[in-house]
């Protein structure tokens, strides 16, 4: 109110000062709780782990189109459900959309629809993606596998905000942010052509980058833990982990990364009958066992105990650890095999 005097004002900035600091400490806050529990369900407590934590926060609070990199496995959908969670957003859809899993013609109708009579098979009108996501998120997974013809529609879709359904002259207004995520490296890609540049930088104002596992070792024990957990209440049998399967575990560098980690975990946890998981249940690339016994005498003679047990174990791996199955596929009953691997077990 005028006229005010200078001890008014001193008084009124110092309140909007303690408020701000005040809203910047429970920001920082609540960061470091994220960083310190995992982020919607992302496991990992590293430097590198925390610092995507805090980017995608920031990213969940604004609706940019944002570019997810990081090699498979890594768990780029997770982190495009966690923008997604994370802001305002949340309540609306969420749809993701393999690019590299679906033929071009079917990309094209899947994310902007097609009228009825567009093409053969096309019996009645169907809305595209971009538009059923109204108000909500589309993730791209796979963005670098998109034809350059269709990145040009996807590129006027952002710019725009409106699609064209094939088959159709008109347009239809669109309300949607876009997340892509590649394991490619798209500045090479539009070196080389394959993507559109004007493309590329719509999509990257915001970019993330998921650490590889190898580059975040420290993450594996609690991811583990993580996994064991989540496998022994689906499966009602608890399990945990031998020290040396623990190291090899640490030691491996994860060309598969999470997800070759989650897959190794379940595979030993049906090959194990065991409360403890060891070294012998792991993978081979893991283990060095038991395809490594045939390597190691591949000039001499196998005994046939040896080639039995790699051919066993091989075949429970191939059926993700169902002994009934395995034992069908190998003409054995299944009391031979059941007797077959608790020897396998004396011997480690």
């Amino acid at each position: 109110t005028k006229p005010c005097s200078m001890e008014e004002r001193r008084l009124l900035l110092e309140r909007v000062g303690r408020h701000l600091r005040i809203k910047t400490e429970n920001r920082v806050r609540r960061e470091t709780i994220r960083s310190s529990q995992g982020f919607c369900n992302i496991v990992g407590h590293t430097p590198e782990m925390e610092k995507l934590y805090r980017i995608i926060a920031k990213a969940g609070q604004s609706t940019h189109p944002v570019l997810i990199l990081g090699e498979s496995g890594t768990g780029k959908e997770m982190v495009a459900k966690a923008i997604h969670s994370s802001g305002p957003l949340c309540s609306k859809p969420f749809i993701p959309v393999d690019c590299g899993s679906l033929v071009p013609t079917l990309i094209e109708s899947e994310l902007f629809g097609h009228v009825k009579g567009a093409f053969t098979g096309a019996a009645s009108s169907k809305d595209g993606l971009l538009a059923i996501a109204d108000g909500g998120t589309v993730f791209l997974d796979e963005i670098g596998e998109l034809p350059v013809d269709l990145q040009a529609k996807l590129l006027r879709a952002i710019q725009e905000k409106e699609i064209r359904p094939v088959g159709s002259v008109k347009n239809v207004p669109i309300n949607v942010r876009i997340l892509g995520a590649t394991n490619r490296d798209l500045e090479q890609a539009v070196t080389s052509g394959a993507f559109r540049r004007d493309l590329f930088f719509r999509l990257n104002v915001l970019t993330l980058r998921i650490p590889a596992l190898r580059e975040r070792r420290q993450d594996v024990p609690l991811l583990v833990a993580h996994f064991l957990e989540r496998i022994g209440r689906d499966s009602g049998l608890e399990k945990t982990i031998s020290d040396d399967a623990l190291k090899a575990l640490l030691n491996y560098d994860w060309p598969g990364n999470v997800r070759e980690l989650e897959n190794s975990l379940e595979r030993a946890c049906a090959l194990s009958s065991a409360h403890e998981i060891q070294l012998r249940d792991l993978p081979t690339q893991l283990s060095g066992a038991p395809a490594g016994l045939v390597a190691q005498r591949a000039n001499g003679i196998v005994p046939m105990a040896e080639l039995e047990k790699v051919t066993i174990l091989n075949a429970l791996a191939q059926v993700n650890g169902d002994k009934l199955v395995a034992a069908r596929l190998l003409g054995i009953g299944k009391t031979t095999l059941y007797r077959k691997l608790k020897e396998y077990e004396s011997q480690a």
